[in-house]
């Protein structure tokens, strides 16, 4: 089992004996992330395996978890004591009883004002601007708590460092088109004296960069057919004028706006060029992950 760690000392030993009382056969892995309180002690004196990851940010220490922990089954969830672990042994049953390679746990609230307004709209937005890009998929993508077969996490690059790495598995998920399913289970108020490090405008705009960025990377074609349609729609606008004014009097009266169409015509047919010609590579990519999640040991 797998929990990263900030400054959680409120809530650690709390999750840490709750899990360990759901799985008793579990080994915990704690890793303290830059914490500046008594987080990694109180988990030490828990029962719980603490390691230490000095690069800050949740992407930074989900990618040394994947690399350093071997284990059948994985079970991630945040330190922050607001996730049932009385669900977990549910999802591990699930994982093998379907022969998953993840299962997400989907956020419920368990009181109101559990949940902040701003989180719960943003995860909406850009959980549905995931699905309608990758497929549909999860309704609650940006959940820290999911368990994940090792075939999975030894085939995820995890190149994302901060909050956006919930984004990146799901969408490895998607790409993969890898077996995962999704259950509900109660999300809970934070412990007393911890506080959250999501920044809903900040974190937001950050996994809204992140998904741009791997439609960029997974979707080629369709990112740079969006930017061809703009730039022709936008010379269009500016070009018609000025050949119409060329077949009715034979002059070109507007040199400036005839060489802006111009060349902006011509990089809407290089966007849609390099589109064509990054999808093959993607595909060629593609193609080696799936052999590489192929060649991990299930």
């Amino acid at each position: 089992m797998l929990v990263p760690c900030h400054n959680e000392a409120s809530a650690v030993a709390q999750v840490v004996q709750e899990f360990r009382r759901n799985l008793p056969t579990a080994l915990i892995y704690v890793y303290d992330n830059g914490s500046t309180d008594d987080t990694a002690q109180i988990a030490r004196d828990s029962g719980a395996i603490v390691r230490t990851e000095p690069l800050v940010g949740k992407g930074n220490v989900v990618r040394r978890m994947f690399a350093d922990v071997e284990a059948d089954i994985y079970v991630m969830v945040d330190g922050d004591g607001t996730y049932d672990a009385a669900a977990a042994p549910g999802l591990v049953e699930r994982l093998v009883r379907d022969g998953l390679d993840m299962v997400n746990c989907a956020r419920v609230p368990a009181a109101d004002g559990v949940y902040r307004p701003g989180h719960r709209f943003g995860n909406r937005i850009l959980t549905g601007l995931v699905a309608r890009v990758f497929g549909k998929g999860l309704k609650d993508m940006l959940s820290g708590y999911r368990v994940l077969s090792r075939r999975f996490v030894k085939s995820f690059p995890a190149l994302s460092t901060g909050f956006e790495i919930e984004t990146e598995i799901t969408v490895h998920a998607l790409e993969l088109r890898v077996p995962i399913d999704e259950m509900s289970a109660p999300y809970f108020v934070r412990s007393r004296g911890s506080a959250s490090k999501l920044r809903t405008m900040r974190d937001g705009m950050r996994i809204l960069r992140v998904i741009v960025h791997l439609v960029k990377e997974e979707r080629p074609l369709q990112f740079f057919s969006i930017i061809f349609a703009i730039l022709t729609a936008v010379s269009l606008v500016l070009g018609v004028p000025v050949v119409i004014q060329f077949l009715e009097t034979g002059l070109v009266g507007r040199l400036p706006s005839a060489v802006l169409a111009t060349g902006l015509m011509i990089l809407a047919f290089l966007s849609l060029f390099c589109g064509l010609v990054l999808d093959t590579v993607t595909r060629g990519r593609r193609e080696l992950k799936r052999l590489i999640y192929l060649a991990a040991d299930r």
